[in-house]
């Protein structure tokens, strides 16, 4: 369904999910995600996920060394 000004309730849901992710992981207010600009709020979104999957395949990394230095 569109609404007046075009945007589809699958658009709105996709920048809720940033806005969550981006306050539950980088301590932003909602009125500052709000009022950013949406080209500013989507490259600061890339690059949180880009920084977590960064340190998660340095995690994955790290604990199989580990795991494989055991035996």
């Amino acid at each position: 369904m569109r609404t007046f000004f075009g945007l589809t309730s699958n658009y709105m849901e996709k920048v809720y999910e940033q806005f969550f992710f981006m306050k539950y992981i980088s301590n932003w207010t909602l009125l500052e995600l709000y009022n950013l600009p949406i080209g500013l709020r989507n490259w600061f979104f890339k690059k949180l996920v880009d920084q977590k999957e960064a340190e998660k395949a340095h995690y994955d990394k790290k604990t199989k060394e580990t795991s494989s230095s055991r035996y």
